[in-house]
């Protein structure tokens, strides 16, 4: 794959040996040198294979830090918890004529929650915010009548992850902005989380490969052991 001077001269500064926590942000820091305020994502490697349901990678967590992004939240609901939704700030909140926006093409919402008594009509739209990842699950807290907390995560940093087809996973950890030790903090607790996750089925190493990367800067790789070790 051909890549710019540019990234060339980032892979150059950044080991191509595994590296401690720490070093790493300081790495993933030194890289962020586009125009805008690159995003810090961790990608990880899981030992588990994703074809088998009882393998299956899938959790949410909020990062002490946040991610530095401000998300648009969609409260379907009905009732008194419509004013509950907007008291804590969700920015969209309504019932069926929300249904029917999304329908007829509506998608400004990044994240969606609905109460359990809208979900026969929230139902409908599996094919639209499937897909992209908007569906209201109970698993990920999206489903529930306490909307306040739903709300309130989403907004100070509640992140998702699921395993892919291919083993890995792919999570939001931050800005490049962010100081060193939020990153870590944010870094340390999704791992804990991941680790957490980890299905009894899963047999041999859990976590193959952990990398740090910007959304313009190339990957740098941490020594799993040495992370490992901090939860010890």
């Amino acid at each position: 794959m051909k890549t710019g001077k540019r990234f060339r001269k980032l892979e150059e500064i950044v080991s191509s040996e595994p590296v401690g926590l720490e070093e790493a942000v300081e790495a993933v820091k030194k890289t962020a040198t586009a125009k805008f305020d690159e995003t810090v994502e961790l990608a990880a490697r899981l030992g588990v294979d994703p074809k088998h349901s009882e393998q299956l990678v899938r959790g949410t967590v909020v990062l002490p830090f946040g991610t530095g992004k401000s998300v648009k939240v969609l409260v379907i609901t009905k009732g008194e918890k419509e004013k509950e939704a907007l008291e804590v700030g969700a920015d969209f909140v309504g019932g069926s004529e929300y249904v029917k926006k999304i329908q007829d093409g509506w998608l400004e919402a990044e994240k969606i929650v609905a109460t359990p008594d809208m979900m026969g009509e929230v139902g409908k739209l599996g094919k639209i915010l499937g897909p992209r990842g908007l569906m209201p699950n109970p698993k990920s807290g999206t489903v529930t009548f306490d909307v306040a907390k739903a709300v309130k995560d989403l907004k100070s940093g509640k992140v998702e992850f699921r395993v892919d087809k291919g083993g890995n996973v792919h999570v939001p950890v931050g800005k490049a902005s962010f100081d060193k030790q939020k990153l870590v903090e944010n870094i340390k607790t999704l791992v804990r989380e991941l680790v957490r996750a980890k299905p009894a089925a899963a047999k041999g190493q859990y976590l193959k490969k952990v990398k740090l990367s910007t959304t313009m800067g190339p990957g740098i790789t941490l020594d799993t052991q040495s992370v490992l070790q901090m939860f010890k």
